[in-house]
């Protein structure tokens, strides 16, 4: 519900033929109190708020959940405009009282406000009255949170190791050859040791894998073909574009955190701050499924609480399966199923339940659904598909989904036996915390007043693939480059060698000099053998240049 909201609508004429009641007919206490009958749970509840019968809302006729069945996941639906966020923080609220943590996605920066306590006023009052509410403004503790440091929070990163290529597939919209190709890269790097930290790293990885040292390493499980390492190149390269490369790096998120309680034993309220990524829908639906599996791993098996650990509200869910692989249907089914036993609970958050695969809604316990409209053929065939998925109900579903105002809903949820409760026309309650955005100056002082600002606030770039792969090639480029120069030297001396002998080979030879002519002569080596006296020995010495020893 917000400021805006309309005033009640006034009851129509009943119908003139005999159908089931609707909630156009007239008042039916009886059936009012047997619809009340089966939210009159004897356990920890949350307040939803007050029967709906052909217009009148009695207050006497609480409509609730049971705290333990929050496990068993949940839908809230409706068109624009019909107060699925208001819903939203009113359950939130109530799960942060009973001291139940609890994740929201703030798509429009309007659910700061749980934080801050609700401004009083006619509307509120009135509201407040209509479903037997004693109101009280009051606001809960929360943390804020933004993806890779875009716009206000703590930011939150992940590392494209622990993304992994099926989610990372979805975002990057590859299909299923290209993310089996992914698939194989990261499988590459795991063997390798390579760390994928952030999307340079990855990039590094399918660039070598394509190159002439790369290409080998591939060969025996399959390889990489240059197309297909082009296109994910390329996708890479427009995601960047789009500003996302910040929400890939370290310090990697611990998801660990949304589990916090406050000091007064209420749980904390995780508010992802979103305004800044709107034009990436797929990005931040695709890092929400994220935020789950990754929870889905970490924790621990629990089996069935008195009250869950977590309960988790995905926005805008259609995001998450338009165009999904199987690969990834398959991920998300898993998920939801298994990690209701690990003590989360999920609730989507869209515009009609046909926006949710059916092996999905079908673990889907706890419905709210807001007004639908039928102005178009399509509009009108997703009303009749709602209509099939609730209970038999008395009353009329597709005339009352029509009619709907802000701030009412058509509620079912699991007893806690884990039977269905009757189909039951809801006039919600007003949430006690402030129905819009605190002040911007209010928000970065909570942020930076956090014990987590200082953990996850700085960026860390450490030594990952991109480094290694950069300094190897570097190593192989001096490698290459030295035995290039080995190489050149050695063909410089074999060059230089014959160089000399062919100069060598041409030389002329040197006349001999007028003592060489007179020593290798005839005459001076016969008078040499015969001349044996000290004369003659002097006369050598004194040839050769040697001087005359003195005795």
């Amino acid at each position: 519900m917000s400021d805006t909201e309309q005033p009640p609508t006034t009851p129509e004429q009943p119908p003139t033929s005999p159908e089931p009641p609707s909630a156009s007919s007239e008042p039916a206490p009886g059936q009012v109190a047997e619809i009340a009958a089966g939210y009159a749970f004897e356990g920890p509840a949350l307040e939803l708020g007050a029967v709906l019968w052909d217009g009148v809302c009695h207050p006497d006729a609480r409509v609730r959940i049971p705290l333990p069945v929050l496990n068993r996941h949940g839908l809230v639906a409706g068109a624009t405009g019909t107060g699925k966020t208001k819903t939203l923080q009113l359950i939130a609220e109530q799960l942060s009282a009973q001291g139940v943590p609890v994740f929201l996605a703030d798509i429009k920066g309007d659910v700061s406000g749980v934080s801050a306590p609700g401004q009083d006023g006619e509307k509120v009052r009135e509201r407040a009255a209509q479903v037997g509410q004693e109101w009280t403004p009051t606001g809960f503790p929360c943390a804020f949170y933004g993806l890779g440091g875009v716009g206000p929070g703590i930011p939150v990163r992940a590392t494209v190791t622990s993304f992994g290529p099926v989610l990372l597939s979805k975002v990057l919209q590859l299909n299923r050859t290209q993310e089996q190709s992914l698939g194989l890269i990261f499988h590459y790097a795991d063997s390798k040791g390579l760390e994928l930290v952030d999307l340079k790293d990855l990039r590094a990885v399918v660039a070598f894998l394509v190159s002439d040292v790369g290409k080998p390493e591939l060969k025996g499980i399959g390889g990489l073909s240059t197309v297909t390492a082009g296109v994910i190149l390329r996708a890479l390269t427009a995601f960047e574009q789009q500003g996302a490369g910040g929400f890939f790096g370290e310090p990697e998120f611990d998801t660990s955190e949304f589990l916090r309680t406050a000091p007064d034993g209420r749980g904390t309220v995780s508010v992802l701050e979103l305004p800044s990524v709107q034009q990436q829908p797929q990005l931040f639906s695709t890092f929400l499924m994220w935020l789950l599996a990754d929870l889905f791993h970490d924790l621990p098996e629990v089996g069935d609480l008195e009250k869950p650990k977590l309960v988790f509200f995905f926005d805008e869910a259609h995001l998450l399966f338009k165009g999904a692989s199987q690969a990834f249907l398959e991920s998300i089914t898993q998920t939801v199923r298994l990690i209701r036993s690990k003590g989360v609970g999920v609730f989507f958050v869209t515009q009609t339940p046909k926006d949710v695969p059916a092996d999905v809604l079908a673990q889907l316990g706890n419905r709210v659904q807001h007004a639908l409209r039928a102005f178009t053929p399509d509009d009108a065939k997703a009303l009749k598909a709602t209509v099939r998925t609730f209970p038999d109900s008395a009353y009329d579903l597709e005339e009352v989904l029509t009619s709907l105002g802000t701030g009412e809903a058509v509620v079912t949820v699991l007893s806690e036996r884990g039977a269905p409760t009757p189909v039951a026309a809801t006039r919600l309650r007003a949430p006690e915390s402030l129905m819009g955005p605190v002040d911007a100056a209010v928000l970065e002082a909570a942020v930076r007043a956090s014990p987590l600002y200082g953990r996850y606030a700085q960026a860390v770039d450490r030594e990952s693939a991109y480094e290694r792969l950069s300094a190897d090639e570097a190593a192989r480029a001096a490698r290459a480059a030295d035995e290039a120069a080995r190489a050149e030297r050695e063909k410089a001396e074999k060059q230089a060698a014959k160089e000399g002998a062919r100069t060598g080979a041409r030389a002329p030879r040197e006349e001999p000099s007028l003592v060489e002519q007179v020593v290798g002569s005839g005459m001076f080596k016969s008078l040499a053998r015969s001349i044996g006296t000290q004369l003659g020995r002097e006369i050598s010495r004194s040839v050769f240049g040697t001087a005359r020893r003195r005795r």
